[in-house]
């Protein structure tokens, strides 16, 4: 399928509906080796003046080597027949399992950064880190500890550039229809 040019804020409702049922952020290694980690917190916005996309990566994940080697992420909108590919990258590491050639994704060009895109998904965000910061466990309410870091796994908070978007022609109703 063709993808085009999208205005970043072009489908930011969809995305955000589908961040809970998990978006697919892919990077790659030092070696260029793709990787693909489902998501299921980030969002869009403005910062600084640009469009951001703000996602967060546990220091234990391959993912976290991969975004500190390239400075870079694309993050990808799935269309819901893709549910099982989501969970497999969810649930594998990429430091084990080469998650693209497992679930048949075709790693795309990105324009503007290094790391691909996953050309299966309807939706692609090419974005550069401009900035990161490091959850600081003291400043959590307790609960937020309890519920989500009670193994002391915490997270980097990265803000991705949004530098170039792209999306199927007929991505809104593919993924309506899903």
């Amino acid at each position: 399928m063709t993808k085009i040019e999208v205005g970043y804020d072009e489908y930011v409702q969809q995305v955000m509906a589908a961040v809970g049922k998990g978006l697919l952020l892919a990077s790659q290694d030092a070696n260029d080796k793709p990787n693909a980690m489902a998501i299921g917190w980030g969002t869009v916005g403005v910062v600084w003046g640009r469009p951001m996309f703000v996602v967060l990566v546990r220091f234990s994940r391959y993912t976290f080597e991969c975004i500190e080697a390239t400075g870079d992420f694309t993050v990808n909108v799935p269309y819901p027949p893709m549910a099982r590919d989501v969970e497999f990258c969810g649930t594998v590491s990429g430091r084990d399992y080469d998650k693209f050639a497992e679930r048949g994704f075709t790693a795309g060009e990105s324009a503007t950064v290094d790391s691909p895109y996953i050309d299966e998904c309807g939706l692609v965000y090419e974005c550069k880190v401009v900035q990161h910061t490091d959850v600081v466990p003291e400043n959590f309410a307790p609960e937020i500890i309890d519920e989500f870091y009670a193994g002391g796994d915490f997270h980097r908070v990265y803000f991705g550039h949004i530098l170039r978007v792209i999306a199927d022609e007929d991505f809104a109703t593919r993924l309506e229809v899903g």
